[in-house]
């Protein structure tokens, strides 16, 4: 009896131990998004921007291990003005996307190829301003699917949502809805193709999480979520009392990628 009493809190500390250790593995296969939003005013700043991204920022990330970045504009739309410019980053961790800069001020291919863009006068900047947001994948999809959708991209729609909340209380009960109550299951089991699920953690809006969806066209998209809406799933989901009054406000942009986006 003596033994036994000896060994049983030690077998408790290595299960504890062991549940500590494989839920932080888990939680470090999450990865990390930036969706920085360049605001251009005219034609002449998005053929600047369009040219440093192509030929300087994107060869530089994939030489830093970054690959699958994306750059989104605006569907064409008579109530939006398209003058911006939508590039999302995924990252492995906190420590990669904190070392970027550095990295990308020591790689001489890249101060070379983006000379206009690192050296414009102050009086001839080639955007307006940058926004930033700073993510971290969702636990149901921790890391990000480039979009396997085909077709013409002129054609394809990436659409981009960005949920808000009243109180950071609300908030986690959506990411709680999307993530334990099935909503990303739901999104998957009908085909949204989603690019990734995230919760903001720096950004302006918050607080609030992102995600982005793909359709190979506008008719495909406005078919998935008639089908989406009119589900047994989501109406449960909606009406679970669990759920209720957790968002305050829906923005949705749709997007179609560059020529020179990964996807």
């Amino acid at each position: 009896m003596k033994k036994l009493a000896i060994r049983k809190p030690f077998i408790c500390f290595l299960l504890l131990t062991t549940i500590v250790l494989s839920s932080n593995a888990q939680d470090q296969k999450r990865e990390f998004y930036q969706l920085k939003t360049y605001t251009v005013k005219d034609e002449n700043q998005e053929s600047r921007m369009d040219a440093y991204l192509k030929n300087a920022y994107l060869p530089a990330l994939k030489r830093a291990n970054i690959s699958d970045v994306g750059v989104f504009k605006f569907r064409p739309n008579n109530y939006l003005l398209a003058n911006k410019i939508y590039v999302l980053i995924p990252f492995k961790s906190l420590e990669q996307f904190s070392k970027l800069d550095d990295m990308l001020a020591q790689d001489k291919t890249y101060v070379s190829a983006g000379t206009d863009y690192i050296n414009a006068k102050y009086d001839n900047p080639p955007y307006e301003r940058i926004n930033s947001t700073l993510m971290r994948a969702f636990t149901e999809m921790p890391q990000m699917r480039a979009s396997a959708v085909e077709g013409e991209k002129e054609d394809r729609v990436y659409e981009l949502r960005s949920y808000e909340s009243p109180t950071e209380a609300t908030y986690q009960n959506k990411v709680d809805m999307f993530n334990v109550g099935g909503e990303v299951e739901l999104f998957e089991s009908l085909g949204f193709n989603a690019v990734f699920y995230a919760e903001v953690i720096s950004g302006d809006r918050m607080p609030n999480l992102m995600y982005m969806t793909t359709f190979s066209d506008m008719k495909t998209r406005d078919a998935k979520w008639e089908s989406f809406f009119s589900s047994d799933k989501w109406d449960v989901l909606k009406n679970d009392p669990k759920y209720q009054n957790n968002m305050n406000k829906a923005d949705k942009l749709l997007l179609y990628p560059t020529e020179y986006s990964a996807y």
